[in-house]
């Protein structure tokens, strides 16, 4: 028998010069620090792909109309959705509302240690009857969330963007008696000493 389809959906800013990655424009500039986003965003959508499980969808902000997001649609036939306005976790809620009635994986761009066995291992989870299923990262937030079905109430008030984002969620998953799985804490690149753990991680790809 095949394996349910868990799709994944992927949130990204387009890499504008000023908007993208701007924790690390004092280090790298503006347009330095866009480039980086868009590096990590063709990673992520690689891993993504060569994951090998359900749909892929791209949900852009401000909209779909950067020329970034038009070439990556037209090179690799990418679904193309526009993030709401709205706070993060009424995005994430919004996703999730938006899915093709199957379980569901949604990651943003930013953390380049992610590999398709992770995404393969959260989708496991998810098949396996886990309610939700996270990626967490060292910071105390999350890179990753699954859930089976919606579940709007475990991205309402959370303080995004501290460390206590993953504390929290794990007191509305239980407040709410969901079952989940964390299948691995990775870390994410906000800052200048992420960038330099991220280019010796390409070195040492590059020389495997």
């Amino acid at each position: 028998m095949r394996p349910e389809d868990v799709d994944i959906a992927v949130m990204a800013k387009a890499p504008q010069a000023g908007h993208a990655k701007t924790r690390l424009i004092p280090v790298f500039g503006a347009s330095g620090a866009a480039r980086l986003h868009r590096q990590l965003t063709l990673r992520t959508l690689a891993t993504a792909r060569a994951a090998g499980l359900g749909s892929l969808t791209l949900w852009c902000a401000p909209d779909t109309r950067h020329r970034f997001f038009r070439a990556l649609q037209q090179r690799c036939g990418l679904d193309l959705r526009t993030q709401p306005e709205a706070d993060l976790g009424q995005r994430m809620a919004h996703i999730f509302a938006e899915r093709n009635k199957r379980p569901l994986l949604l990651i943003g761009t930013d953390c380049p240690a992610l590999g398709t066995t992770h995404l393969q291992q959260a989708a496991l989870a998810l098949r396996s009857g886990m309610d939700a299923v996270f990626i967490t990262t060292e910071d105390g937030g999350y890179f990753l969330v699954g859930l089976r079905q919606p579940c709007p109430g475990i991205f309402a008030g959370i303080d995004w963007s501290t460390t206590q984002v993953m504390a929290q969620t794990r007191r509305r998953l239980s407040e709410r008696g969901l079952h989940w799985q964390e299948v691995a804490m990775l870390w994410d690149v906000d800052r200048a000493e992420d960038v330099s753990r991220w280019r010796a991680m390409q070195k040492a790809e590059a020389g495997a």
